[in-house]
């Protein structure tokens, strides 16, 4: 099938599953938006947020690395952590944003700045520019804060997530990012953590309205495997449900997911991470047909160095048709 070049591509996440997808679609349109949360409060971006009370830059870090068109050196500082002294941890792409933000008083323009210094195809832009910090209640009632903390209480508390919210629900999404939705035409969730990539950025507000409103097409790209502490256990229904039940009954049109089953050396390693490969079941077919949710499955695996993950190219090219031929 041939695709559009020109459509205009908006993908909402974060974490690794976002930024592995980037660098497939920027092999193929130059028109991508990365909406990208901010709710990150650990490792590097959570020393950073909270010594200097800047928004967390990892996930935009990494986003911006996918679409940069630079000199591989660039990259590689970019991409370099400090490994010894008092910077140990710390990634220099970080500091790099966060020096932006001192020079520029804004995250926003940071960020903006350091796209321009990068040559990135397409925008990445925050989900919003206020602080945001996530909330879970679990099924037995228990109450966590803070992303890097919410898969640790959910297993040492044996129980799944029943919801997710914001501590401050006045937090508002950036304007451009409501402008990009309104006038992309496909709107892609995922990949990425169910529970702390994708959903944060539908509960900021203005964030799930706009994308119902859009006449873009509507996606989700399933995850290939569980996630220990989020979706433990969890069917193709039960991703989905998770997204509708945060947002809109008519937020998708379609839920893309890898049909091809990994290798048992792969499965091995996964098994103890207590993760268990995704597959959509009839059951799963039926239940997204009730809801108005096309399948589209494929073999979209690729395995790098043990880890299992998305074919970019692949699902970037099949990502680029459905506007067009659905």
């Amino acid at each position: 099938m041939a695709y559009r070049e020109d459509g205009k591509v908006v993908v909402i996440g974060g974490g690794t599953g976002l930024s592995v997808l980037l660098r497939g679609l920027k092999r193929f349109t130059e028109d991508i938006t990365a909406i990208v949360t901010v709710a990150d409060d650990g490792g590097s971006s959570g020393m950073l947020r909270a010594d200097l009370g800047m928004l967390p830059p990892g996930d935009i870090r990494a986003c911006l690395l996918s679409l940069a068109n630079t000199e591989p050196a660039m990259e590689r500082l970019l991409s370099f952590r400090f490994m010894t002294g008092g910077l140990k941890g710390q990634s220099f792409g970080n500091l790099f944003i966060a020096a932006m933000n001192e020079i520029y008083g804004n995250f926003g323009m940071a960020v903006k700045e350091t796209s321009n210094v990068l040559n990135i195809t397409g925008k990445v832009l925050p989900v919003t520019l206020q602080q945001m910090d996530l909330v879970a209640e679990l099924e037995n009632g228990t109450l966590c804060r803070g992303e890097s903390n919410i898969p640790l209480v959910t297993l040492r508390e044996k129980t799944k997530i029943k919801r997710m919210k914001l501590e401050r629900q006045n937090i508002n999404a950036l304007p451009e990012c409501l402008q990009a939705i309104e006038d992309a035409d496909l709107i892609v969730l995922g990949p990425g953590s169910l529970y702390t990539s994708i959903i944060p950025n539908l509960l900021v507000r203005g964030i799930s309205d706009a994308i119902k409103r859009s006449k873009a097409k509507k996606l989700y790209i399933c995850n290939i495997m569980t996630q220990a502490g989020e979706t433990d256990s969890y069917s193709v229904i039960d991703h989905v449900d998770a997204i509708i039940e945060h947002s809109d009954a008519e937020i998708l049109d379609f839920c893309i997911v890898n049909n091809q089953i990994i290798d048992e050396k792969s499965r091995i390693n996964y098994i103890k991470e207590h993760s268990e490969q995704v597959l959509a079941s009839k059951k799963d077919e039926q239940e997204l047909k009730k809801r108005n949710i096309k399948l589209i499955e494929d073999n979209y695996l690729e395995i790098k160095n043990g880890y299992v993950r998305h074919n970019a190219l692949h699902l970037s090219q099949k990502l680029l048709t459905i506007a067009d031929y659905y």
